[in-house]
């Protein structure tokens, strides 16, 4: 497995200065030239995404994934990705797997621009049935001091601008599996007009590095927020200062079918999808209002979805344009 991932590896290193190879027990690389150079971390997994790619021998993209759902959290910061480790656990150690999993997350490090550094490998035949894994991993990037996005800065007026999800991403999958559970629709089968189940729900989560940096490079940006478990209530909310409220226009975007097909076949209220689901959103920035133009050319894709204004709440949903 060592020897099919070590030229998936090395093609993450460019432009990064690491110091020695794969097999060590610890990865180096050094710092990029900063005045003040302050390190930002994150982590995630996959949760049950992983149980889909299992059922269906489809690994590489829930690699991506796993880069994904740590980079976009520490790219809110306004951090630029420099390295990540992965941590893959399994009952029995399945070179070809193995190494497509790994695989999938060097294409993944590759997108967000940072270096796969090293990670583990652990079999656990106690813990997990052989066919079972699951994956971890951490993203470590750096940012200028002075150039940190602070969501106290976010101001009454402000824009809110969303960037589009590439369908469920990495969360809500425990939901996914009972509805179809219920309604007795296997991997394999077509949801009409969609396209085959396995392949809507194995589709990666995307990597919004490139895009984050050219809003933050075309004006100022208040805050950002990757939208994950909680959707848009819950993760939004969590960068709206008290007395402020995230307005978030319902009809300024198309619900992606997926989303509208897996509410009625659940038979899941509007708000609960909203709690669980990104609805087609993935991240979003806010800006100040003489910036929104720039923001939106700056960011291919993205669109106006709400303003702040005063108010208690953190983040309400309105109907109208």
């Amino acid at each position: 497995m060592v020897r099919r991932i070590r030229a998936a590896v090395a093609s993450t290193a460019s432009g990064a200065r690491v110091l020695g190879g794969l097999g060590g027990f610890a990865g180096l690389v050094e710092l990029p030239k900063l005045k003040n150079p302050v390190l930002a971390a994150a982590t995630d997994g996959v949760g049950t995404k992983v149980l889909v790619a299992e059922a269906l021998g489809r690994f590489s993209g829930v690699g991506i994934d796993l880069v994904a759902m740590s980079v976009n959290d520490l790219i809110t910061t306004g951090a630029r990705p420099l390295l990540f480790l992965d941590y893959l656990a399994a009952g029995r150690l399945e070179p070809e797997k193995a190494a497509a999993l790994v695989e999938g997350v060097a294409e993944g490090c590759r997108r967000s621009g940072c270096v796969l550094l090293g990670g583990e490998t652990a079999e656990m035949p106690g813990l997990y049935q052989n066919g079972q894994f699951d994956l971890a991993g951490f993203a470590v990037g750096v940012v200028e001091k002075e150039k940190i996005i602070d969501p106290a800065q976010v101001q009454a007026g402000d824009a809110i601008i969303g960037l589009a999800s590439s369908g469920i991403h990495s969360n809500g999958f425990s939901l996914v599996r009972k509805i179809l559970e219920v309604n007795k629709i296997s991997y394999v089968d077509e949801l009409p007009g969609l396209g085959p189940v396995g392949e809507l729900l194995l589709e990666p989560t995307v990597i919004y590095t490139g895009r984050a940096a050219a809003l933050a490079a075309a004006c100022k940006v208040r805050a950002m927020a990757h939208i994950t478990g909680g959707g848009l209530p819950g993760n939004l909310a969590r960068v709206i200062p008290d007395g402020l409220t995230a307005h978030i226009n319902l009809s300024s975007w198309q619900v992606p079918p997926l989303f509208t097909e897996l509410a009625r076949l659940g038979n899941v209220a509007a708000e609960e999808m909203r709690r669980t689901f990104n609805m087609g959103i993935g991240y979003v920035a806010i800006v100040p209002p003489g910036c929104e133009k720039k923001a939106l050319a700056a960011a291919p894709g993205s669109l106006t979805i709400g303003r702040i204004e005063a108010g208690a709440a953190r983040v309400e949903f309105i109907n109208g344009e």
